[in-house]
């Protein structure tokens, strides 16, 4: 058994390719030794900015013999054939028989194969791996063909003391590696991994991504805790300065106090999208007028010049951001409407100003249904696009909506205004918030469902693998806007609402077809949003197929106590009895050719015979007055446990009772009483699609 070693030297990295390369790198080399039959240990990959690297434990340093098998022509194929067979063999030391099959008899040569060394064996599928990596985006470097994600420097690879003799994209093999880019260019020889990290953390290089991670955050809360402040958490920004430095060396720089009358959300941007600083606040969590960068190198003054450097770079940005600032404030969102006019929003659905008259519209309509004030909601709907066309969200995009409730205070508009201008994109992912008040969640959803009825009027749906104008996203937002704010809504009016915003854009179309698609959709989706809470897809999909459906609110709370009651004990065994009892309705329905409703009659009592027939017949009776009110009162989880109470005498009744009696008034009554007990459930779901 051996160590195997592998590292790829190249210019710089992205990082956000570093992980996802690590883990194609294991499955592919293990692939290689696997299909290979050589036993191996364990795997482990590091990235850095500049390198890609495996360590394979316990390989084996070379492969058994394998007796081999090779089928030829047939027996009676002629003689052509079986001499370029034999030939095909050239100077293994086969023995030749045949084998016979359904297709017929065969000529079959037997031979024993020799074990290869491993690395024979590396050296011959590395250079196909290297080749076929999935990088997002590659290039090519000078006149080689070769692909990678930047140009290769180097590549070691070692199995054991042997070192593999290959090339890759014009770069031979060897045993050597480079430590830190300008602290330790100098190639040096390697025997294997752990002289391998030792050397490479003498050269300053930290190989480890997780050990860059944890440095950066504990050197940065250090240099903020000696100004009394603390790191802003940003997790996604550390994972990323973990794949930027090889030696991380955290800094601590000023913003001049002329920037810090600017928003906070425009100071974090400018930073943190742009240069990949830390911020810091005060224990208020206000923005402290620092920051943290990370440098990849230890400069001979301490960090001065990098420090000043860094503090010119974010003035000269803070400057062009206090310039639009001031710029925008001079006009209102509302003599800004005009700029809309000519900005197209979708081909198929008109401009911009197009969008925030129907959200307005919208808006002002959703208002009661989510508790907000009509007039603000309105006024929140028509400008929430405004600052689209301002100077900041042009030079900042990412600061659209944010912006818009910054000026609408600014103009002295109602703070319920600003705050659901400010918050009508959200939520944009399942982590982000959602809009604080009733006045940002009615825009918010006039938004989405404007957006989403616009597209599936115009014929642009998403497909299973493509989703440019984020469709299933959008849905998924209105799902939790609806389930979290317990906003009760038919959706089939909020789709007529939507399509009547498009005037006679789309006034050919069937509105009640395309509502039922809409809501369809709706549905799939809620299905993959309850996957979260523990609800199966087919729970969703048994609750959706009954009337109610569209209130999603509704809905999510049935799905939620059928699914409670399957999780029972008494789930499975009711969940078997349904079924038993609905496939003897529908065969017996089929040989008295009526359907299945035939049977929900009145159960005649004087012909119950049998004591599990009356027992039966009392627990429904009992059960259907209970679960009516209960589930009048929309408390489905009680309903479903009063439900629960008829396993043990459906469980009796299917134990005790023939229901197909010959008596034609018995078997008659016992298919109501079947009957009955499905009822029972019917009015909530549909069981019958439930998997097992």
């Amino acid at each position: 058994m051996a160590e195997f070693l592998l590292e790829i030297l190249s210019e710089e990295i992205p990082a956000r390719m570093q992980d996802r390369a690590r883990a194609d790198l294991a499955t592919m080399v293990s692939t290689v030794l696997d299909e290979a039959g050589l036993d191996h240990g364990d795997v482990s990959t590091f990235a850095t900015p500049r390198r890609l690297c495996l360590v394979m434990e316990n390989v084996a340093i070379e492969q058994a013999d394998r007796e081999i098998e090779r089928r030829g022509p047939r027996s009676d194929a002629p003689e052509k054939a079986r001499d370029g067979f034999l030939r095909s063999l050239g100077d293994v030391d086969y023995v030749l028989g045949e084998v016979e099959d359904k297709k017929g008899r065969f000529i079959l040569a037997r031979y024993t194969e020799k074990g290869r060394t491993t690395r024979h064996l590396l050296e011959e599928a590395l250079p196909g791996v290297l080749a076929g990596f999935p990088w997002p985006k590659s290039m090519r470097h000078g006149d080689d063909e070769a692909r990678w994600v930047r140009p290769l420097h180097g590549i070691l690879a070692r199995v054991g003391n042997d070192v593999l003799d290959m090339t890759f994209s014009g770069v031979q093999s060897g045993s050597a590696t480079r430590g830190h880019r300008f602290m330790a260019p100098t190639p040096f020889e390697v025997s294997g991994f752990a002289d391998y990290a030792a050397k490479l953390e003498q050269a300053r290089v930290v190989l480890d991504g997780a050990r860059r991670r944890e440095t950066i955050a504990r050197l940065a809360a250090d240099l903020a805790r000696g100004r009394n402040l603390r790191l802003r958490e940003d997790e996604a920004l550390l994972d990323e300065l973990k794949g930027i430095v090889e030696w991380p060396v955290p800094l601590l720089g000023r913003i001049d106090d002329g920037f810090m009358e600017l928003p906070e959300e425009v100071l974090v941007t400018s930073m943190r999208e742009h240069q990949r600083y830390l911020a810091l606040e005060d224990d208020a969590g206000k923005l402290a007028p620092f920051f943290i960068t990370v440098a990849n190198i230890e400069a001979p003054d301490g960090g001065k010049a990098i420090i000043e450097g860094n503090e010119r770079v974010l003035r000269a940005r803070l400057w062009d951001a206090k310039f639009f600032w001031d710029l925008d404030r001079k006009s209102s969102l509302e003599s800004r409407l005009d700029a809309l006019v000519p900005m197209v929003f979708h081909a198929e659905l008109g401009s911009l100003c197009d969008k925030v008259n129907r959200v307005e519209r919208l808006a002002g309509w959703l208002a009661a249904a989510c508790g907000a004030d009509e007039t603000c909601a309105r006024q929140a709907g028509l400008l929430a696009k405004s600052d689209l066309v301002s100077g900041m969200v042009g030079e900042f995009p990412e600061l659209q909506g944010i912006m818009g409730g910054y000026y609408a205070r600014h103009e002295g508009l109602d703070e319920r205004v600003a705050t659901a201008i400010a918050q009508h994109y959200r939520p944009q992912g399942p982590a982000d918030s959602l809009p604080e008040s009733a006045e940002g969640v009615a825009v918010a959803l006039a938004d989405k469902f404007d957006t989403l009825v616009g597209f599936f009027a115009a014929g642009i749906r998403p497909t299973g693998s493509k989703d440019p104008f984020a469709l299933r996203r959008a849905a998924l937002s209105i799902i939790r806007l609806l389930l979290e704010k317990d906003i009760r809504l038919d959706l089939r009016d909020v789709v007529e609402m939507a399509l009547a915003g498009y005037g006679e854009r789309f006034a050919a179309l069937d509105g009640k077809a395309l509502g039922r698609e809409i809501i369809e959709f709706l549905h799939d989706r809620l299905a993959v949003q309850q996957r979260g809470s523990g609800t199966r897809h087919d729970v969703v999909r048994a609750v959706s197929s009954r009337e109610g459906s569209e209130d999603l609110v509704d809905l999510a709370a049935r799905a939620s106590a059928v699914q409670q009651l399957l999780d029972s004990e008494a789930g499975s065994d009711l969940l078997a009895a349904y079924r038993r009892a609905n496939n003897i309705l529908q065969i017996e329905a089929g040989k008295d050719g009526v359907t299945v409703d035939h049977f929900n009659a009145d159960i005649d009592e004087d012909a119950l015979h049998e004591e599990t027939e009356r027992e039966l017949y009392e627990a429904l009776r009992s059960a259907s007055a209970e679960m009516r009110d209960l589930l009048d009162g929309e408390k489905y989880a009680a309903a479903m446990m009063t439900a629960a109470g008829l396993r043990s005498p459906i469980d009796r009744f299917f134990e005790k009772i023939m229901v197909n009696s010959e008596n034609p008034q018995l078997r008659s009554n016992r298919l109501r009483l079947l009957a009955g007990f499905v009822l029972q459930f019917d009015d909530i779901a549909d069981f019958s699609v439930i998997e097992t």
